[in-house]
């Protein structure tokens, strides 16, 4: 069963399968806002997946979940991928990110990002949500409504 490598949250990433990626703000583990809920307006789960070469050329559940501090699902998705690789009898690292577009962040708390492969937890990365004066807010990178990613959504693909 593929491991995984690497997890982390970004302010934004452009991953693609076979190629080098790009990061802005990675390592967060932090986000906070004046006032609950809050609305973080974009968030990038960067991931690695170790892929053994016996592994390569089939198919593998990934599930992703975020939850709560009390435990209830936040946020779910699911994707099956085919993992392909060179075939020189070497693990491959297969990057990828997942966008979060828009979430809501209804209390403050530890938050947990859940990731599973094959129906395994392979993966946990916790985030913890702040509630911060507005000033703090600002000098941090709060919330600001008027935030723009520097990498825009891919449009025709989920």
């Amino acid at each position: 069963m593929p491991d995984i490598e690497y997890a982390f949250l970004a302010d934004a990433a452009d991953a693609r399968p076979g190629q080098k990626f790009a990061v802005l703000g990675g390592g967060v583990s932090r986000i906070g806002g004046p006032q609950f809920p809050i609305r973080h307006p974009h968030l990038a789960l960067v991931v690695g997946l170790l892929v053994t070469s016996p592994e390569l050329g089939h198919e593998h559940d990934l599930r992703f979940l975020i939850l709560t501090p009390r435990g209830a699902e936040l946020s779910s998705a699911e994707a099956k991928i085919v993992t392909n690789g060179a075939s020189d009898g070497r693990d491959t690292v297969l990057t990828f990110s997942l966008d979060l577009w828009n979430m809501m962040f209804p209390e403050p708390g530890d938050y947990s990002i859940r990731i599973l492969v094959d129906g395994s937890e392979r993966k946990r990365l916790p985030l913890v949500v702040e509630q911060r004066g507005i000033e703090e807010s600002e000098i941090v990178g709060g919330d600001d409504a008027s935030f723009s990613p520097p990498f825009p959504p891919p449009t025709g693909q989920a």
